[in-house]
Formats: structure tokens, sequence, C-alpha cells
């Protein structure tokens, strides 16, 4: 490769990589912030005041990606320059999560931080889900719920 050329980010992973390790702090970190920027700007639209109607709140308490990308840069946490489009794959983290939501505008890309209507961790966590060996589950197999570690485990 010649000395003045940038790999593509395919090949080194993007700002999420270092050194070919994925950066799972970075991320966190980066999650935590765009979170926190978003539940900010929701709570200054709540103080701002009472009569406001619901339409006016949550047009208050949206915010755009130019404007979270432009936070994020000015904190400085990062390393390496980030994109919009690193900035809006946090923010997808963040939806698939269940605690951001996106709206789209012609062609501005919004986001508003929600509250979860359910708690869908406990079911998802349950062993039995995930375990390669299930189908072979029953009551008086060798596999069995009663002597399975894992589910034992997730009880406790």
């Amino acid at each position: 490769m010649l000395y003045d050329l940038e790999p593509d980010r395919s090949l080194t992973g993007g700002a999420w990589y270092s050194d070919q390790d994925f950066e799972s702090e970075f991320v966190t970190i980066l999650n935590q912030q765009c979170l926190r920027f978003l539940l900010d700007k929701k709570e200054r639209a709540l103080a701002s005041g009472t009569d406001l109607g619901p339409k006016a709140f949550r047009l208050m308490a949206m915010t755009s990606l130019d404007e979270l990308w432009k936070f994020i840069s000015n904190l400085g946490i990062s390393k390496v320059a980030l994109t919009k489009e690193d900035i809006e794959a946090i923010l997808n983290t963040l939806i698939y999560d269940g605690k951001v939501e996106k709206i789209i505008k012609g062609d501005t890309k919004m986001f508003i931080a929600v509250e979860s209507f359910a708690n869908v961790a406990g079911i998802t966590q349950v062993p039995c889900g995930v375990c390669p060996v299930a189908k072979d589950c029953s009551e008086r197999g060798a596999v069995n719920p009663k002597s399975c570690i894992y589910f034992n485990q997730w009880l406790e």
C-alpha cells in the first residue's frame, strides 16, 4: 500500500477498532454520552413549562443528527474523527435497545429519548432461548431442566 493512501473503513473496521481490536469501552462511552444528551434535552423541554402541548414538547425534545454529532465531536472523547454515520450507528444501537426513537422529517433525521413500555430483558435472558440442545430437552431425557446448570444459575 502506498504511504499516502488511507485504507477503506471496511478493511480497518472504522472508528470502533484499534489495531484490529474492537473498542467496546469506547462504544459504551459514546452510547452513554448520546443518551445523556438526548435525556438532557428532554428534561429541558419538560422544565420549559407545563403549558406545552404534547406536539410542542416533542418538537423541543427532538435532536437532529447534526446537533448530536457536533456535541460528541466537541466533547473530545475520540482520538479519531467521527462521522455522522458513526454517530448514527451508535444511535441505532440505542433505538434497538428501546431507549431512542428516530423521526425522519423531510431529509432530516431527528432523535428523541423514549421510555420503554415493557421490560423485555427478563424473557430474553432465559438460557433456554439460546441453548444449542434445547430441542433435546425433556422432563425425563438426559438433557432436562432439573439438571441444567445454566437454568439453575439463571433461577438463583
